[in-house]
This record gives C-alpha cells, sequence and structure tokens, in this order.
C-alpha cells in the first residue's frame, strides 16, 4: 500500500479555523424572499442524532427533509412525528419515501441534494461511499468508521468527493466552536510555546441499554444495542472519546505513529454490555516526541472529566483558556460562544448555496483512526503503530446483512459475549 501518511492531507486539518474564522460572524442561509429552489434534505439513521441532525438542518432556512431511512420502521416513524410537531410542511415524508431495511440508505440518498449520515459508525463508510457516488452534498456524523479497511473507504470516497467538488461536513462539532477556534489561533501565535504533551479525557458514567426483547434474532438485539459492539460502534474509545483524541491531533496538526495501552471491564460487566471495555488508557506517541495521554471509561458514581489540555513550554492551554506555568490566566476567550452543531449545519449549506466546497473526511478519519489504534493496543496489550492500524485487514462487519444473519459475535451459555483479552486477542 502507498505511503498512508499521503492519505491524510495536512492542509485539511490545518484549515479549519481559517476558514470558518469567528463562526458567530457566518452570514445567514436564505431567507424568506430567496427565489433559490429547496435544498432537499435526506436523513440516514433516525435515532437521536439523526433526529438532531435533522432538526439542525431544518433550523437553515430554505431545507426541506424529504426523505428518512433506519434499518428500524418504528425510529422513523418516531423521529418523522418529532420533526414534523416542530417543523410542520417542511417535513415533506410521505410513506413512499419512509424507508426501512439495511438497504433503505441508498433509496433515500437518492431522493436528496443534501444526505446527513447519522446511522450507527460501522456502517458509515458504506452509506458514505455511495452517497459521493450519487453526487450528495454530506454532514456525517463521528466516528467515520470502526476498523481500518472502513478508514481507508472512506478516503478513497472522500478523494472522489473532492473531484465532484462536493461538500463534506463531519461531526467533530469542536472545530466549528469559537472558543476552541480561538484558543488553537492563541497557541499557533506561540502563548503556550512549543506544544510537549497532551491529556485528554472522556471518563463518565455509562450510557443506555436496551433489553433484548421476545423473538429478536441476534443480528436485530445487536443492531438495537450498537454501542456494545465493534462491527457496530468500535468501543467507546472510538464512539466518544474520538472527540477529545481529534482535539489533540487538531491542536498538533499531526497524527501519532504508534500507541500503547491497558484496558478492560470491572464495572460495566454482565449480558447488557456486550464485548466492548468499560474503560481504556492509552499513551500515543508522536513522530516529534511528543505524547497524547488519553482517558475514557464508563463507570457511575466516580470521578468524571470530559475535558483537552494541551501542555506547552511556556504554559497550558484549555478550551477558553491559557495558563502560564505558574497557573496564571494570561489570555481567556471572551466570546460570544456559539452552538457548534447548529453552526456545523450552517456552514454546510452557506458552502452548498455559494458552491464553495470543503472536505471534512480526512481530519475525522484520521482522528477515528487514531481512536481505533488505541482500542488495538488496549485489546491486544501490545504496541501498534499508525501503519499496522491503517493498513489492518481485520473487517469487523459481517459478510451478510439480514435479520436472520450471523453478526459475528454470540453470547456463551451464559448470555455473556466473550471480551477481548490482552495477549490474545487477534486485532490486526
Amino acid at each position: 500500500m502507498k505511503d498512508p501518511n499521503s492519505l491524510f492531507p495536512r492542509r485539511q486539518i490545518l484549515k479549519t479555523g481559517a476558514l470558518l474564522g469567528a463562526a458567530s460572524l457566518l452570514p445567514s442561509i436564505g431567507s424568506a424572499e430567496d427565489k433559490t429552489a429547496p435544498i432537499k434534505i435526506a436523513v440516514i439513521g433516525c435515532g437521536g442524532r439523526g433526529t438532531g441532525a435533522a432538526a439542525q438542518s431544518l433550523t437553515v432556512p430554505g431545507t426541506i427533509l424529504v426523505a428518512m431511512a433506519d434499518a428500524f420502521a418504528d425510529n422513523i416513524e418516531n423521529a418523522y412525528k418529532e420533526l414534523k410537531k416542530t417543523f410542520g410542511d417542511r417535513v415533506d415524508v410521505p410513506q413512499e419515501r419512509k424507508f426501512a431495511g439495511f438497504d433503505a440508505y441508498k433509496s433515500a440518498i437518492d431522493a436528496a441534494d443534501v444526505v446527513l449520515l447519522c446511522s450507527t459508525p460501522g456502517f458509515r463508510p458504506t452509506h458514505f461511499a455511495y452517497a459521493v457516488e450519487k453526487g450528495k452534498h454530506i454532514f456525517m456524523e463521528k466516528p467515520v468508521a470502526v476498523d481500518g479497511p472502513g478508514i481507508r473507504k472512506v478516503i478513497e470516497a472522500a478523494k472522489v468527493a473532492d473531484q465532484k467538488k462536493l461538500t463534506v461536513v463531519c461531526g467533530l462539532q469542536r472545530h466549528y466552536q469559537n472558543s476552541y477556534i480561538e484558543t488553537l489561533a492563541k497557541v499557533k501565535e506561540g502563548l503556550i510555546g512549543d506544544i510537549v504533551s497532551s491529556q485528554v479525557y472522556w471518563v463518565s458514567g455509562g450510557v443506555w441499554t436496551r433489553p433484548r426483547s421476545e423473538g429478536q434474532t441476534e443480528m436485530e438485539y445487536q443492531v438495537r444495542n450498537w454501542y456494545y459492539f465493534n462491527w457496530l460502534c468500535g468501543d467507546h474509545i472510538v464512539e466518544q472519546h474520538c472527540h477529545n483524541i481529534d482535539v489533540s491531533n487538531w491542536f498538533k496538526g499531526a497524527h501519532p505513529v504508534k500507541a500503547v495501552g491497558m484496558g478492560g471491564r470491572t464495572s460495566r460487566v454482565g449480558k447488557d454490555w456486550g464485548e466492548i471495555f468499560d474503560h481504556h488508557f492509552v499513551e500515543y506517541h508522536y513522530a516529534d516526541g511528543t505524547i497524547m495521554n488519553s482517558q475514557c471509561r464508563q463507570w457511575n458514581g466516580v470521578w468524571s472529566n470530559v475535558s483537552e489540555t494541551i501542555v506547552g513550554t511556556k504554559g497550558t492551554a484549555t478550551p477558553g483558556v491559557i495558563k502560564d506555568r505558574a497557573g496564571k490566566i494570561i489570555w481567556r476567550f471572551r466570546g460570544p460562544d456559539n452552538n457548534p452543531y447548529q453552526t456545523e449545519h450552517d456552514v454546510l449549506y452557506q458552502c452548498v448555496r455559494e458552491n464553495k466546497p470543503r472536505n471534512d473526511a480526512y481530519y475525522t478519519a484520521e482522528s477515528t483512526l487514531t481512536a481505533i489504534m488505541g482500542r488495538m493496543a488496549t485489546y491486544s496489550g501490545k504496541e501498534v503503530t499508525w501503519d499496522m492500524a491503517l493498513n489492518s485487514t481485520l473487517d469487523t462487519m459481517p459478510k451478510t446483512l439480514a435479520w436472520d444473519a450471523d453478526p459475528g459475535p454470540k453470547p456463551g451459555a451464559d448470555g455473556m459475549y466473550p471480551s477481548p483479552l490482552p495477549g490474545q486477542t487477534v486485532v490486526f
């Protein structure tokens, strides 16, 4: 395979702040007097995040929701009712444009100008590649894949998106938040000196579980409980902690070259928590010797922290605050701050209306792969390099997607799913 670093253009990571400036100063898009045709939207994945993304898109004037797709029809109906109640006639999705099933995404994408890819992460590479093939502008949630083959598929599709001059905005919303953007600008000015390390955390309580229903196939159970199976979620280090990992990469303007770590299950152990770990600690090494220490866990009733700290030779930076080495605040973000989730969609439709394409897929794939590399290190107990993660041939997706098909992981006689065992688990 060609040099893997060439897959991730540095300009894609470094230019975000320059493109945005202060997000609060973005011009409004369209108006009641706008004579241009409405932008037709389709949402793929109608859970909480898909419903939220659709609402943010519909908040932008000149948009109309015309199609919805999800593996499950009830998810579509729940999202439709919520969106219809808020946005009325701008939700124009008759029954014939509500598509359920594993292949439903194709019909929904075909019906729209802009597609919102908000399904579970394991499906993202396939959905993204199809949307790009069809020439659609895209909002794509993070993470963009759960394994090396998925990342490679996303990067190849991103190149085609460039060729077609499509806009791809991704859900690492900190790139669209004023306080982060201005803090990065100060770091680039040299306010903390040279970056020597970073500490990133997503340590909090656990998320939802869904009980097994009578008559469910194993495939349906796992898709309903996607957070706990690697082929769907990638583990919470990928699905959730990629946000914090991304900030370190963004401020560094680089990705780590290797990782070592440890993890396991100590709190969330039982039939309801699938196969993933409930904690990970990863030491990431960048090419220049800088180290990122990464912690994520899902334990209830203990210390919680969701944050990023960038350490320099002259001080430290956290979003909105820079301190010198003595701990004195030398700069503070004065605002106004913005809702970055909304700004993502404002920027998306501004780019579409003004025919000024952008492509977030590269840096989102890079941060996703960084998280995958960390998971591979904690699962295996071995040092994992960037090239090993990117070139991995371990494809976690089932060979067949059907409700009666074999999803891969299976519970034992006690109802417990096998969890990775460092020193034995194969991750490449």
